[in-house]
């Protein structure tokens, strides 16, 4: 029997919980803090440490966190590729913004200044 999943629905139901401490570990390994890691996540969802915490103690889906979360009015220009996707081109609303979220933590280790990663 086939696994119907498709990858957007595999993502879409991945917890944030899972996730977080690999961007964690990835940003630390480069030099930089979890408080800029929760900060680059702050201007993309809205989402305080206080309501990170929450979310990652529920276990809550990727769908489940960017439902609730306000994405920034800026977010449509975060832009290149991550994971052998443009993220411009991503079709799928829930995959661009979890693909947004892979480039800011992307830029962020790649001690890029938090300025250009917050496109301020």
């Amino acid at each position: 029997m086939k696994n119907s999943d498709t990858p957007n629905q595999r993502i879409a139901k991945m917890t944030f919980a899972s996730v977080y401490p690999l961007y964690l570990a990835k940003v630390e390994k480069k030099g930089r803090t979890e408080k800029e890691l929760k900060q680059v996540i702050e201007w993309l969802t809205g989402y305080d440490s206080i309501k990170l915490q929450v979310l990652i103690k529920e276990n809550a889906t990727f769908e489940t966190f960017f439902q609730q979360a306000s994405i920034n009015s800026n977010a449509h220009l975060i832009t290149g590729i991550i994971c052998g996707y443009r993220v411009e081109e991503i079709e799928d609303p829930l995959t661009q913004k979890v693909r947004y979220l892979d480039k800011l933590v992307d830029e962020l280790a790649k001690g890029w200044k938090m300025e250009k990663i917050l496109r301020g």
